[in-house]
């Protein structure tokens, strides 16, 4: 039975409805203050939490970078360990994106730069990993560099806004005295704050139940389809998995890389543990985009990429081939998609039926 002092928007169900909340002018005279306390409470823990998980990461990426310099000095390690270091700690930590190389080298660069962990505590632990990568990239004078970090944390600078006043040199404007900043608090409302809860390095840190349980599901789907397409034995060669592929800004795992032996191309298989996203066929053509140019023989056909998209019993599986132009809708790009799939590859490709009638195997054995 609804309760008769609130609102409703259309009919009413016993087991649905769309309830409204009631205007302001019907809430008592000491409402205003007190809504006003609790969203002041709630922003400034919000704060804190997210910042106290922040230092955290941003401290335990100057130790990592400090003892990978530690280790070359004194055993002479050179940079092959870099890529070493970051398979491992993927491999330990899958959840973990921000153990690429390319990481692990700007950590190693952050270490170099500040050399007093005191320092990294009390002002560069207090911005965004982003931050730090853009004074590290932006700034060379370290005096300099800290002046932009002690003033981008007392103004709530976004990593945009910091890299528009380095390029603007601010500080030949302002003075470059280093005691004259107030870092008490970064402010609540300041764009620092609101970007710091989008920063993908600190949720990468952090890890939620979902995605890990989404990535345990999407493991189980590889080890499973990778052994399905081995025991075909249709001409699949396995070249490797979460293959890593490196760009100037950004890094990339291809799920499952074969080489097909009859067809004489590349085969990309990506899985995925939830329902197909048009912006996955954007990602797996970049990804064959990047095979192809990099990796295929100038004898090889142009590379093959496998979608696999799942949730629950339902499976989307399509062949996506190089050369599909960014798609309008979902349903036009799966008819161009099955009708561009030339003979010969349907007769040497495992089919849809069968990979739906593999993967349809149970969850939990993924786990």
């Amino acid at each position: 039975m609804k309760d008769e002092e609130r609102s409703y928007r259309g009919q009413l169900h016993d087991d649905a409805s769309f309830p409204v909340a009631a205007g302001h002018k019907e809430m008592p005279e000491s409402y205003a203050v007190f809504i006003g306390e609790i969203k002041e409470r709630i922003q400034k823990e919000r704060l804190r939490v997210v910042m106290s998980a922040n230092t955290s990461m941003v401290l335990l990426y100057w130790d990592i970078g400090r003892t990978i310099i530690d280790r070359q000095e004194k055993e002479g390690w050179g940079a092959k360990v870099i890529d070493r270091l970051s398979a491992d700690l993927r491999e330990a930590f899958p959840d973990m994106q921000g153990l690429s190389p390319r990481n692990l080298k700007y950590m190693r660069a952050f270490a170099a730069a500040w050399p007093d962990r005191e320092i990294v505590q009390e002002v560069l632990a207090q911005i965004t990993w982003y931050h730090n990568i853009a004074l590290l990239e932006k700034v060379a004078d370290s005096q300099v560099r800290l002046w932009y970090a002690k003033k981008g944390l007392e103004e709530g600078w976004s990593r945009s806004v910091l890299v528009m006043q380095i390029e603007r040199k601010l500080h030949d404007r302002q003075g470059k005295a280093l005691n004259n900043f107030n870092l008490t608090l970064l402010p609540g409302d300041s764009d620092m704050a609101a970007q710091i809860f989008k920063d993908p390095y600190l949720f990468d840190f952090l890890g939620t139940a979902d995605p890990r349980r989404e990535r345990e599901v999407e493991k189980g789907l590889i080890d499973h389809i990778q052994r399905f397409l081995l025991e075909l034995g249709e001409g699949f060669a396995f070249v490797g998995r979460q293959v890593h592929l490196e760009f100037a800004t950004k890094d990339y795992y291809l799920d499952l890389l074969f080489y097909h032996l009859k067809l004489r191309s590349y085969v990309v298989v990506e899985l995925k543990s939830v329902s197909f996203d048009p912006g996955f066929v954007g990602t797996l053509n970049m990804y064959l985009s990047a095979v192809d140019d990099l990796l295929r023989h100038p004898d090889d056909k142009p590379s093959i990429g496998l979608l696999l998209c799942r949730k629950g019993s339902r499976i989307e599986v399509e062949y996506a081939l190089r050369g599909i132009q960014k798609p309008m809708g979902v349903a036009g790009w799966e008819t161009k998609l099955v009708k561009t799939l030339p003979e010969e590859l349907q007769s040497k490709l495992p089919s849809v039926a069968e990979i739906e009638a593999e993967l349809t195997w149970d969850e939990n054995e993924g786990a």
